[in-house]
């Protein structure tokens, strides 16, 4: 595990700067690495690393190369089926000298070419450098887990696993994307290849970027997809889909405890944390509550590690927020709006006392349908029934009339929100209740000048992403829309930035290869039976964990921002929220920023997502832009 940056120049000569540019470019990263730093200059390509050291502690060194240093690399993740690749790697003559999951990058690029990354079973983001053939591979594994930002230019290529590392050099603008601030607002995270900055692009899940250094050109083509379903899956009786299930997440987890260092694993006590550590045996498990009894679950979680057995260790969280926030928001230069950043960092260093590597249980709710919105969507169906005038003169009103009620989610929260999602484009799906700017919001929000730099509505990328979901079921649609976006964007980047904040490595079994590829073949009433979510894999579930812990009502991994935002907040949200700074920016219009302000702290509605995202862009506009 690592933190990778670089670029490669195009054309010209090496400079004596590159190399103090490079280690710049390192140094940015060192949370994420703070064991050792390597780096090196070949041909005019630059590629250095900071290294947490997990697995062949002493000769895990990067850059690696093969036997006669023709071709190099830096990585950031873990392959965990290095040691079967490493044995076939022998038998076919090639020659290790470490123990390390990196070696076995440049052997297999030797062999199979770029397609060695279609047999990688992994976390990664991949930089290599053929000498020979010069050519340069920038690749990121199939689920997204890991990051890897760039910017290709014409002269150059520059890339790393967090924009700082990017932004530290003399050739990056640091222009701002409004379309990508727009959809941020929408969604609380960027969508697909955009970020903020106009110059700077993710690769996505699943992509490889192969650059011939003689014509290069930008063209990243995609490795990996969730396949569609087989023949065969609905000839099996859900009694026999559960067998497999459990068989893959046991092997999964086996294969995602390699570690030469300390293993733990977080544990809220819903299904997807607890099925981990019930695979993991006797481990380390870690979890954390706040003071708001809707805000803890820690009572869930110690009945879960009393039962399977392992040393559990919990906090009850009373932070000073405000200056956490400071210190957060600097690992949010791909910023999201999520506000479980909180919990999500606290829980890291929690664990970070004691463990060096822990598993986390995400990815079970995309893979699964654990989310509501997927009831909702089907709840919409039923609504819709109900005639035009009754709804919209009776029933709407009525509930948007409603104050929101102060507990986490309760009958007349979900009853707002769930006439809040219906009202959004039927193109949307489940979607639709995830969505926090409309278009009409979004006229109101932007400056006429920011409006103008707007093409897309707000439900342009998730219409994409439906489309390309195929000759699916529509369940399994909205599932692979999510995989695509919501959890590659949202989830795993508040993971990856939370817990390498901290210095921690974070395994998800859930998102392993084959296992995704498993759960896309399950039928999906076996997914969503009735009201219930995640059916099959709460099934799988109880036959390790007490029944009670599994059939509850999910309450999700978040912290009481709607109240914060009007006590400990507050300060924060009149520093960056005020008529002033809104005026002095051109980007919004303050008469809308200003009811939304009101209507929140007088509790007439619930407006902290929106909030919350524009108090993040601002700090975030400050500090990168």
């Amino acid at each position: 595990m690592c933190g990778i940056a670089g670029f490669v120049r195009f054309c010209g000569e090496n400079k004596t700067s590159d190399t103090n540019c490079l280690e710049e470019m390192v140094q940015t990263l060192y949370h994420r690495g703070p064991d050792e730093k390597g780096l090196a200059i070949h041909h005019g390509v630059a590629m250095g690393m900071r290294r947490l050291a997990i697995i062949d502690l002493s000769g895990g060194t990067q850059p690696i190369y093969n036997e006669d240093k023709s071709i190099w690399t830096v990585f950031n993740g873990e392959i965990y089926n290095f040691p079967q690749l490493k044995k076939e790697l022998q038998q076919y003559g090639h020659i290790f000298r470490t123990d390390s999951d990196t070696e076995v990058i440049v052997h297999g690029y030797e062999q199979w070419g770029a397609d060695f990354v279609k047999r990688l079973n992994g976390m990664f983001a991949i930089a290599l450098h053929d000498m020979n053939k010069k050519c340069f591979i920038l690749a990121r594994d199939h689920l997204g887990i890991k990051p890897l930002y760039f910017s290709f230019q014409k002269d150059r290529l520059l890339f790393g696993s967090e924009i700082k590392a990017l932004l530290t050099t003399p050739w990056v603008q640091r222009s701002l994307n409004m379309e990508a601030l727009a959809e941020f607002l929408a969604w609380e995270y960027t969508p697909g290849t955009a970020t903020l900055f106009k110059d700077i692009k993710k690769l996505l899940p699943g992509q490889l970027l192969h650059i011939n250094l003689n014509a290069p050109q930008c063209s990243p083509k995609s490795f990996w997809d969730i396949p569609l379903s087989s023949p065969l899956s609905p000839f099996l009786s859900e009694h026999e889909w559960e067998e497999k299930i459990l068989a893959q997440v046991q092997a999964s987890t086996q294969m995602q405890m390699i570690s030469d260092v300390p293993l733990g694993a977080f544990l809220s006590g819903g299904v997807d944390s607890s099925l981990i550590a019930a695979c993991m045996g006797k481990v380390q498990t870690f979890s954390i509550g706040f003071d708001d009894p809707t805000y803890n679950e820690l009572t869930w979680a110690r009945k879960v590690a009393d039962h399977i057995g392992v040393e559990h260790r919990d906090e009850i969280i009373r932070p000073d927020i405000v200056s956490l926030f400071d210190q957060l928001m600097h690992f949010m230069d791909d910023p999201i709006g999520d506000f479980s950043i909180f919990p999500t960092f606290l829980v890291s260093q929690l664990a970070r006392r004691h463990v060096t590597v822990a598993l986390s249980g995400d990815g079970g709710d995309e893979l699964f349908a654990g989310y509501e919105s997927y009831l909702a969507q089907e709840k919409a169906r039923i609504y819709q029934r109900i005639p035009a005038w009754m709804r919209q003169s009776l029933i709407e009103p009525i509930i948007s009339g409603l104050k929101p009620s102060p507990q986490k989610k309760g009958l007349v929260n979900k009853a707002k929100r769930f006439i809040e999602g219906a009202a959004y484009p039927e193109s949307l799906s489940h979607a639709r209740w995830r969505l926090f700017v409309s278009d009409t919001l979004r006229e109101n929000l932007l400056s006429p000048d920011a409006l103008q730099q707007v093409k897309n509505p707000a439900a342009h990328h998730i219409e994409q992403l439906f489309q390309q979901a195929g000759n699916r079921g529509e369940l399994d649609q909205s599932l692979y829309v999510d995989v695509k976006s919501y959890l590659s964007d949202n989830i795993l980047t508040k993971v990856d930035r939370m817990s390498m904040a901290v210095s921690l490595e974070t395994r998800v079994p859930l998102l392993d290869k084959d296992l995704v590829e498993m759960a896309f073949q399950v039928p999906e009433n076996f997914k969503l039976s009735g009201n219930e979510t995640k059916s099959i894999l709460k099934k799988v579930a109880s036959r390790l964990v007490p029944k009670e812990c599994i059939y509850r009502p999910k309450e999700g991994f978040s912290i009481p921002i709607k109240h914060w935002l009007n006590t400990e907040f507050k300060p924060l949200m009149d520093e960056h929220l005020n008529k002033q700074s809104i005026d002095q920016g051109g980007i919004f219009q303050w008469p809308t920023i200003k009811r939304l302000k009101q209507e929140h702290s007088s509790g007439q509605a619930n407006h902290s997502h929106i909030l919350w995202a524009l108090i993040v862009f601002h700090d975030w506009n400050k500090r990168w832009c």
